[in-house]
C-alpha cells in the first residue's frame, strides 16, 4: 500500500475514492491526524497529513515517530512525502518540483531514531543514500507519464522551523551543498529507513530563498499559499499516475 504524506491539500487527489479515516494509537503517541484510507484508480492508499488536518503541528513538534511506526503498522510498503521548500539553486524557483536525492540534517532535539531505551542494543543504519532509489525513479518516471517537469536531483537542507532562515543561513547552507531548504525532511526520512520502510520526496518549491531572487529584500510569506496550492496540484497529478503504473 502507498502512504502518501503532505498537507491536507492532497486529499482533494482527483480520483481518490476514500474507504474510511481511523485514529491510530502506536507505543510513541499519536500520530498527527487520523489515517485516511482509500483507492486511487484501483490502488490502495493511505494519507497523512503532516501537520493536522487544522495544519495547527509546526515542524519541530511533528510526532514523526508516530506517523512512521503508524503507517508501516497500517500496512503502508513504500511512502511518498511531500513537502513545501525554499529554492537556494539558481533554477529551482518557485513552482519548481524537485525529487531530492541527498540532504543536510540541521534540525536539534527532535526524537529521531527508534533505538532507543535502556533495553534497546545500540543499532545503526546506513544512510549514505537517504531515499529509496527505486521509488525515486518510480515518481520521475510517473512525472515524465502525465507531463510534469520534476528536477531529478537535489540536496534538501532541513532546518528546526518554525522560523524562516537568514540569508546568512542560507549561504551557509549553499556553501555546504544544498539546494533546497525545507523544516520537515527529518527525521522522518530515516525513521522510514529504520523501519526498512522504502521512502522518497517530492519537494515543492514555494519561494526563493532568504537573500535569493524575489527573497532578496525578504521573503514575502502573503503569495505562498498561492504559489503552493497551484504546485500541489502538480504533485498530485504525480502520485495519481503513479498509482496507474503501480
Amino acid at each position: 500500500m502507498l502512504a502518501i504524506i503532505g498537507g491536507s491539500g492532497l486529499t482533494q487527489l482527483a480520483n481518490l475514492d476514500v474507504t474510511h479515516r481511523k485514529a491510530v494509537r502506536t507505543p510513541y503517541g499519536e500520530p498527527s491526524s487520523a489515517f485516511t484510507f482509500g483507492r486511487l484508480r484501483g490502488r490502495e492508499v493511505v494519507f497523512l497529513a503532516r501537520h493536522g488536518y487544522g495544519h495547527t503541528i509546526p515542524p519541530h513538534e511533528v510526532n514523526y515517530r508516530a506517523n512512521i511506526w503508524g503507517l508501516r503498522e497500517e500496512g503502508a510498503t513504500e511512502v511518498v512525502s511531500v513537502a513545501s521548500v525554499g529554492g537556494i539553486r539558481a533554477d529551482l524557483g518557485p513552482g519548481t518540483l524537485v525529487v531530492p536525492h541527498q540532504l543536510i540534517d540541521c534540525t536539534w532535539g527532535r526524537r529521531s531514531t527508534f533505538f532507543e531505551g535502556g533495553d534497546m542494543p545500540v543499532t545503526h543504519v546506513d544512510f549514505t543514500a537517504p531515499y529509496a532509489e527505486p521509488l525515486r525513479q518510480k515518481i520521475l518516471a510517473a512525472a515524465k507519464a502525465c507531463g510534469e517537469r520534476a528536477f531529478d536531483g537535489a540536496v534538501y537542507a532541513v532546518t528546526q522551523g518554525p522560523r524562516l532562515e537568514s540569508a546568512a543561513e542560507i549561504n551557509r547552507l549553499e556553501r555546504d551543498g544544498a539546494d533546497i531548504v525545507g523544516m520537515t525532511g527529518m527525521p522522518e526520512t530515516v525513521l522510514a529507513r529504520e523501519l526498512e520502510l522504502p521512502y522518497a520526496a517530492i519537494a515543492v518549491v514555494v519561494n526563493h530563498a532568504a537573500g535569493r531572487g524575489q527573497s532578496a529584500a525578504g521573503i514575502r510569506l502573503d503569495g505562498l499559499e498561492q504559489m503552493l496550492h497551484a504546485t500541489i496540484a502538480r504533485a498530485r497529478r504525480i502520485i495519481e499516475q503513479m498509482a496507474t503504473v503501480a
